[in-house]
């Protein structure tokens, strides 16, 4: 049960903290991409998320490199030929625009390889964690972002769909059966969906402003009865945007009952966020993270891979990074 937490986020019993070791996968060269002046995904945003991670003291976190992802890893989700084009057009210097209008706003740079193998290559890493050792709540502090990202189609700055490979790697690396993707993004996951949406062994959950980029997620798209779009309005209030998630995400994922959660986690639903229009505040995402532990624990052993995903204004991003890290610390 979804229930607003007091302005001042709970502190993790210190039992939790003994118990579990945070990870966090993330690597330098995802600060080594370059999307141009002024463009919403820059380092700055994964500098901001690293920075309010080293502040949690009380948590215990410690922070692994992300390897690089593995051409066949990837091939679970993305052709070879994909993936091949992406890193053929990868320029010696400056800015290559991947879409075309009116949404040229994808940039590939000269160091991007390496950051899209590693961002991809930290679900990987974490989804081994996540079975062969003791840690069970794992975020993935990496861009480029993956949830836009299609079969064999680049947008909306992401070029691999990051809980995408990793979901596949868990079923096909580890026998997982059911795999539950939630993504509370202000914008709809349209890779994520298009990836499973003829696959009843995933189910996808998305709770995103509508209309806006990228146009899709309405509750009519529903596969094979699993994927479950909650769009909301510009200017969803906390309370409001809380009881649409527990009824139309949560409960879904519940009866699911999934061996596995991954979280496409963007913070662009706050308030302060310059590209959308819904009001959560920072403590929200503390409540969204500590609801999505429940069922996890109630039916996967509390398994969680969370991915960084939007996020644009830097104290929001910074607050409400650590609501989410506390949320994934509770028993």
């Amino acid at each position: 049960m979804i229930r607003r937490p007091p302005r001042s986020t709970p502190k993790p019993s210190s039992a939790a903290s003994d118990v579990y070791k945070r990870q966090v996968y993330t690597h330098s060269d995802c600060l080594a991409k370059d999307n141009g002046p002024n463009h919403p995904e820059r380092k700055e945003r994964l500098e901001t998320v690293l920075e309010s991670v080293k502040k949690l003291d009380s948590l215990n976190i410690k922070i692994k490199e992300a390897p690089l992802a593995k051409p066949e890893t990837i091939s679970l989700v993305h052709p070879y030929s994909h993936l091949d084009n992406i890193f053929s057009m990868i320029p010696s210097t400056g800015l290559v625009g991947v879409e075309k209008e009116p949404y040229a706003d994808t940039f590939l740079c000269e160091h991007s390889k390496n950051a899209i193998l590693r961002s991809c290559g930290a679900g990987i890493a974490a989804a081994d964690d996540l079975i062969n050792s003791k840690e069970k709540r794992i975020f993935c502090a990496v861009r480029p972002p993956g949830h836009h990202a299609e079969t064999s189609r680049v947008n909306g700055f992401c070029f691999l769909n990051n809980a995408a490979v990793s979901a596949r790697y868990l079923q096909n690396q580890y026998q997982l059966g059911k795999i539950a993707i939630v993504d509370f993004d202000v914008h709809h996951g349209n890779g994520t969906q298009e990836i499973f949406y003829s696959d009843n062994s995933v189910a996808y959950g998305s709770i995103h402003e509508h209309p806006l980029f990228p146009g899709t997620g309405s509750e009519s798209e529903t596969g094979v009865r699993n994927i479950f779009n909650a769009p909301i309005q510009s200017g969803t209030s906390s309370d409001e945007f809380l009881k649409i998630f527990k009824g139309k995400i949560l409960e879904n994922i519940d009866k699911f009952k999934p061996d596995a959660i991954l979280i496409s986690a963007g913070f662009d639903a706050h308030t302060r966020d310059p590209l959308a229009n819904i009001n959560l505040e920072s403590e929200d995402y503390y409540t969204i993270t500590k609801s999505i532990v429940e069922i996890a624990n109630l039916h996967c052993g509390g398994k969680i891979i969370s991915f960084l995903e939007g996020g644009y204004d830097f104290l929001a991003l910074s607050e409400s990074t650590k609501a989410h890290l506390k949320g994934l610390n509770e028993n």
